[in-house]
């Protein structure tokens, strides 16, 4: 059986999150107008994304991601090349390719795990040269997004959940694989495989990691 690399993005890889391309999106809607009071309203926003992410991820969830409703599915894919170039590569963690080219040298398949939206991050993932990916995916009716997310959404537990499912499809065997996260909201996520490690950890995370005697990686 063959082993893999499990990894989280945003904070993991990349220094960016979730809030970062929808200020990008806010900033470029169809008119002066429209852009200034949607930008105006996601970073008024921030602190309530900060206070519902640590209460909740659900709950962060349904509330941030109905900042997108209304928007045009075509108009996001557009933007997304711009996204990258702009926004997602500049702010790759100087240790992160190098970190999957290593963990590729040993054989281990490449594999992301992430909240992020999956139409906005497809060139970072042939940019970051992983073989697979998992995302969340807005609901779009008639073109239009919803504000919602398709099941399942990735996040915590589900996290875990999908990398079990994708293992056994796969024939990876979790025992010999990696994981490696910043977030103590993805625990589920390192309990899974056999070398869990921490990268750019939280507070939380560190002291769990120096408990458990995890690596600490720092990609910064």
């Amino acid at each position: 059986m063959v082993a893999a690399a499990f990894y989280d993005l945003e904070g993991t890889l990349v220094s960016t999150n979730l809030v970062h391309a929808l200020y990008f999106y806010s900033k470029n809607q169809q008119g002066l107008w429209q852009s200034a009071v949607k930008t105006v309203s996601t970073v008024a926003s921030i602190p309530l994304f900060w206070a519902t992410d640590l209460y909740s991820r659900k709950v962060f969830n349904d509330l941030f991601f109905k900042r997108y409703a209304g928007e045009s599915e075509d108009r996001l894919k557009f933007l997304s090349k711009e996204l990258f170039e702009k926004v997602l590569r500049p702010n790759v963690f100087p240790g992160a390719k190098e970190l999957i080219s290593k963990s590729r040298s040993l054989g281990l398949r490449q594999v992301v795990v992430t909240g992020a939206i999956d139409l906005m991050i497809k060139d970072l993932m042939e940019y970051l040269e992983v073989d697979d990916f998992v995302a969340n995916r807005l609901e779009f009716v008639n073109g239009r997004a919803t504000g919602r997310l398709l099941p399942p959404v990735m996040a915590s537990a589900t996290k875990a959940m999908w990398i079990r499912q994708y293992a056994e499809r796969e024939g990876i065997n979790l025992n010999d694989s990696y994981a490696y996260t910043d977030s103590m909201s993805d625990l589920p996520m390192l309990s899974v495989v056999g070398h869990p490690a921490v990268v750019n950890p939280d507070v939380r995370l560190r002291a769990t990691a120096v408990h458990h005697d995890w690596p600490i990686l720092d990609l910064r």
